[in-house]
Parts: C-alpha cells; structure tokens; sequence
C-alpha cells in the first residue's frame, strides 16, 4: 500500500480543521436549537464528504483501500448511532437545554479526535509489532457484542462516574447552569458549570466507546490512514446525525441487535485473520450493511407490545 504523503495527512487535518472553524464560528455562532431539517442537511453534507473523500482514496490508493474505508467508515458510523442513546440520557439526565447542547458535542468532538488518534495509532503499531494481539482484540469485540446482545438498558449516574468524582475534589461545581459557559467565577474563585461536567461524561462515554469501535474498524484495515480518516469522518456526523435522530431513536429498537451482531462479526474476522482466513473485504461490507439494514426495517416493521 506504500506509506501515504505528509500532504494529504496534513491537507486531511486543515479540512476537517477548517470545516470545525466554519460550523462554530459561522453557523453555529449563537446558541440555538438545531431543527431537524438543519441537522438533516448536516447529516447529508457529511456523509457526502466522507463518500468523496473514498473516491480520492479509490483514485489515489486502488480498490482495496478504498474498501476498507468505506467499511470502516460504515462500522463507525453505525456503531456511533449507539452513542446517540448515551448522548439522550446524558442531556435528559442534566437537564441541558437544547440551544446548549450543540456547544457541548462540539468540544465533545475535539476531544474525540485526539483520543481516536492516540487509540488508533497505537493499536496499529501493537498489531504491527505484536501479531497475536488481534486474538486479544478479536476475542474481545466478540464477548462485547454477545454481552450487547442480552444486555439490557440501564440508566446514567454521573455521580458514580470515576472522572466527575474525581474533578470535583479539585475545583467547586455551581448549581445552576450559566448560559452556555463552561466556567465562571464566583467571589473571585473559578467554578466549573455543570454544562462542564456534561461535557466530561460526553468524553469519558466517547473513551469506552472507542474501546470497542476501534478494534472493530482494525478488523478490516490495518493502515492507519483508513482507520483515522475513516473514523474521523464518521465521527465529524454523529454530532448532525444526533439532531436528526433524537426525537425519532425509539422507533428503532432492535439496532442495538444488529450493532451487535457486526461487533460479533468483525470479532469473529479478527480472530480468523490470526490464521491467515481472509474474508473478503467487499463480503465484510456486504454483511455489515445487511445486518444493519435487516436490524432498521425489523423495528419498523414489528410493533412493540402495548403496555
């Protein structure tokens, strides 16, 4: 696959850079509530991006990369839509108002791209250096999806989260929200808003889901190019992708089924590759859209049980 250019890492970055500049600084400049037709088109603009972006890597690097891209980018993207759920808890839980709530997976997002960098690099350079570990990451997303597959929801206690706890020995906490700021000073002491604290559980919940999501994508692709930029773009959706799908989430029941099924799935291609079993790349995509297709129209079409 040859080494990719510093160009296209660096002209990667000061795209995704500037797209992030023009979504707050233009469009997002006042807090407001994101409607759902604005998010639709957000939604539609990323992804376009991203399938424009897999064709420069297909002109660029060949078919095969270009396969593992979409993939990963399908694997991501569809693992994300889980994190949505996470993201209704956390702000229903705290009470964040809906013009405030763009602001917070904003920096949320900026927080995600330096963890998913740090993951992906280093688990391609220990499975690069140490070839037995995609048992440990194979085995692993196959014991998470089949714990996936029969757990059931439970609610969020931020009080319990290790991080919260641990912030609040170090700087006080104030009780009311104040506006959209994520500190303020009071008798000339800073305090943390708890909009500050929303934002750390969006953080350290983006952290446990990259512990699963990252070894699914390292499934298909072990070129970090494909890996970041795929997760990146992924990840650069899930924020419009939330808007559009937040009110309408518990139409599709059984998609934790299906998310679980591809991490079982991917786990289970992982662990072949160890003994040189190869599924192709375009079968991986094929099946992965199936199940995921198959998952969206049975909660469609089976109504839930009236209470």
């Amino acid at each position: 696959m040859g080494e990719i250019s510093i160009y296209f890492w660096v002209g990667f970055h000061v795209f995704i850079f500037f797209m992030l500049a023009l979504d707050l600084g233009v469009f997002h400049k006042k807090s407001h509530k994101v409607p759902v037709k604005e998010a639709v088109i957000w939604t539609s603009v990323w992804v376009t991006l991203s399938l424009l972006f897999n064709l420069l890597v297909y002109f660029k690097f060949g078919r095969q990369m270009a396969l593992e891209y979409l993939t990963g980018y399908v694997i991501e993207y569809s693992l994300s839509v889980d994190n949505i759920f996470v993201f209704i808890l956390i702000f229903t839980y705290f009470g964040v108002r809906d013009e405030y709530q763009h602001r917070v997976l904003f920096w949320g997002i900026i927080g995600a791209l330096v963890m998913r960098a740090i993951f992906i690099f280093a688990g391609v350079a220990l499975i690069n250096r140490f070839h037995w570990i995609v048992i440990i990451f194979g085995a692993f997303l196959v014991i998470t999806g089949i714990r996936m597959l029969f757990q059931k929801d439970s609610g969020i206690d931020p009080e319990k989260n290790p991080v919260i706890r641990f912030f609040r020995k170090f700087l006080p906490v104030t009780d009311d929200y104040h506006g959209q700021s994520f500190f303020v000073k009071k008798n000339r002491v800073l305090h943390a808003t708890p909009l500050f604290l929303v934002l750390l559980i969006i953080e350290t919940s983006d952290l446990i889901f990259a512990v699963d999501s990252i070894p699914a994508i390292l499934a298909v692709s072990k070129h970090p190019f494909i890996v970041y930029t795929s997760n990146i773009f992924a990840i650069m959706g899930l924020r419009s992708l939330y808007f559009a799908l937040s009110g309408i989430m518990g139409l599709f029941r059984f998609l934790k089924v299906g998310l679980a099924f591809i991490l079982t799935f991917v786990g289970v291609k992982m662990l072949l590759s160890f003994v040189h079993i190869e599924i192709p790349i375009l079968l991986s995509l094929a099946i992965i859209i199936s199940i995921l297709a198959m998952s969206v129209a049975t909660s469609l079409i089976i109504k839930p049980a009236k209470e």
